[in-house]
């Protein structure tokens, strides 16, 4: 036996059975394996919300199965080599011993193990060698995040055709829907009204449900808007507003040099995000912090910066090094305060101490940003907060104001509907295009262009659905107000909090309009606190408008918004109240007038 193989084993476990289920599980873990041991089903769908402990559920069926010889040996599936890894540790500590570095040069599984774990890439590369296994002794797979099993054909047909014998199957997802139509091996879909087609779970535990039970952190969003400025293929300087109306390929080329690592914007993020982790850190000692980015070169640069600003190295973690595993189990153990990561931990890695995040990555698909913003929500005890730093970019705001969404896997595409070409903010087109973009960085990266300036600016914070706060400056006392909300919250707490420094802010706005001799409208404490939807709504009815002024004028719908606020006042749309939203619907329905 390998000395990295018995690494893996339970410390001086005492025979081969029974295997372990002394560990007491959550409610839901419960529930979830009375109704499997119920059913006793060959197939079995659990979806639960990341952080939520599926790993344990799994492995509390699998030792249930095996104490009952229902099944012999175990596979698991995980999407990464790492993940193998987590794997194995967690089922030696319940007595099931795995090897988490078999191969098919390995010969037969020792007899010393219980099973083995490997990647859907293996999976895939030897279909017929775990066939053979499955055919040859009762076997339970659990196929960990098995969306995976959907990310290219040969995979899905590798995994039906290897266990496809199986005695047993278990999935495991915390995000079951997909960004693309690929069907995923041995889920059940059930066709809707609609004649649409869509996974069907045999048990469900989302996230509003586990932030109920305090299974999960509440998260905080901090969205950060800024001024941009590129060149072109074409050599054409361009200029604009993170957040503002803007065309696809230009809000694509504006986060992009937000992100630039020689721009202000990611250094005046970082700066803010340290400062939110100094806070958190006040009530969580531990606390650690995370950035993802969209690539190597990136990495390294917000690397650098975080020595900086903190004085202190981050870990670098890069996908194409072999010691990235290692490199993430010495950061979970550690007090730390900062990791830098390229993708492979936006998934599955379990470093239960993060919890303030920066997504500094271009990646716009709901599957990715749902398994990224998983990393931060595991919760340890009560009353922890999360916090992700965002770009103002209408996708991901959306995706932030619906986390607790329950999103199935769609097998099939309705018609998208015409929207007005160019506009933003058409978030249900948006949304349907990021749905259809493959789980990589998206077309973005392939558009030429050169990033030259950019700054940043504190946008909004979002939780539960709702937005607070308005512009200002880092550093700004604005900005400092959010930045030091307490890291021990109820979500409740969470939401009063937030309100208070929601109306403190609109009371101050107030008096300072007042010594203008400007209209102030309701106190502060009257304001009703806009809703996301409702903000969404108005959007919507704004740019439907502006685009009907657009086929009846011929002005180009950037033309017509700019028009607007020179009127009106106010900031872009992505950033503008509710009360200056209405008043440039009514300023357009009033032009529309006149034009009759």
């Amino acid at each position: 036996m390998s000395t990295s193989a018995a690494s893996h084993l339970p410390p001086a476990f005492p025979g081969r059975a029974p295997w372990g289920t002394a560990q007491k599980l959550r409610a839901w873990q419960q529930a979830a394996l009375d109704e499997y041991l119920r059913r006793q089903p060959r197939d079995f769908l659990a979806v639960a919300t990341p952080g939520a402990g599926k790993t344990t559920f799994a492995l509390r069926i699998a030792a249930e199965l095996l104490n009952r010889h229902i099944v012999q040996q175990l596979t698991i599936v995980a999407p990464t080599e790492h993940l193998k890894k987590q794997w194995a540790e967690a089922a030696g500590r319940v007595g099931i011993r795995i090897d988490p570095d078999y191969s098919s040069s390995s010969g037969p599984l020792g007899r010393e193990y219980d099973g083995l774990a490997v990647t859907y890439a293996g999976v895939g590369v030897h279909p017929m060698l775990h066939r053979n296994r499955c055919e040859s002794r009762k076997t339970l797979v659990i196929l960990d995040e098995i969306h995976h099993a959907g990310d290219s054909l040969s995979w899905g047909e590798a995994v039906s055709e290897a266990f496809e014998p199986a005695t047993r199957r278990l999935a495991l997802t915390g995000t079951p829907f997909r960004s693309d139509t690929n069907p995923i091996p041995f889920v059940s879909y059930a066709e809707g009204a609609d004649g649409v087609r869509r996974s069907a779970a045999d048990y469900t535990y989302g996230y509003g449900h586990a932030l109920a039970d305090g299974v999960v952190r509440p998260v905080i969003f901090l969205s950060y808007s800024g001024n941009m400025r590129w060149r072109t293929k074409a050599g054409d300087e361009i200029e604009a507003r993170l957040g503002e109306p803007m065309t696809k390929d230009a809000i694509s080329q504006a986060w992009r040099t937000a992100l630039d690592p020689h721009g202000n914007w990611m250094p005046n993020v970082l700066r803010a995000a340290d400062q939110r982790l100094s806070e958190v850190r006040k009530s969580i000692p531990d606390a650690g912090g995370l950035v993802i980015a969209t690539d190597h070169e990136a990495a390294r640069a917000y690397a650098r910066m975080l020595r900086e600003i903190t004085g202190h190295g981050a870990t670098l973690v890069l996908s194409d090094d072999s010691g990235a595993s290692k490199r993430i189990e010495d950061f979970s153990a550690s007090t730390d305060r900062w990791m830098v990561a390229v993708r492979m931990v936006s998934e599955g890695v379990d470093v239960p101490r993060l919890a303030v995040g920066v997504y500094a990555t271009s990646i716009s698909t709901p599957l990715f940003f749902a398994q990224a913003v998983g990393r931060f929500v595991r919760a340890r005890r009560r009353g922890e907060v999360a916090s992700v730093f965002l770009p103002s970019v209408p996708t991901l705001l959306s995706f932030a104001n619906e986390m607790e969404a329950q999103r199935d896997h769609v097998l099939d595409r309705q018609k998208a509907k015409q929207g007005e070409e160019g506009l933003y903010d058409q978030e249900e087109a948006l949304l349907a295009e990021a749905n259809r973009e493959n789980d990589g960085p998206g077309e973005q990266e392939g558009l030429p262009f050169e990033a030259l300036e950019s700054e940043a600016t504190f946008d909004r914070v979002l939780f539960d659905g709702n937005e607070f706060g308005m512009q200002a400056q880092p550093g700004s006392p604005e900005e400092a107000d959010y930045l030091g909300i307490p890291g021990l919250l109820e979500p409740d707490q969470v939401q009063l909090l937030l309100q208070r420094r929601q109306s403190r802010q609109l009371a101050k706005d107030r008096k300072e309009a007042a010594r203008r001799g400007e209209v102030p409208g309701l106190p502060a404490q009257d304001r009703p606190v806009i809703t996301h939807r409702q903000l969404l709504d108005l959007r919507r009815q704004l740019n439907t408008l502006v685009g009907a002024y657009h086929h009846a004028s011929g002005k180009p719908h950037g033309s017509i918004h700019t028009e607007l606020r020179r009127v009106c006042g106010g900031p872009p749309a992505a950033q503008a109240t509710a009360s200056e939203l209405k008043d440039r619907i009514a300023k357009i329905q009033e032009w529309a007038t006149r034009m009759r």
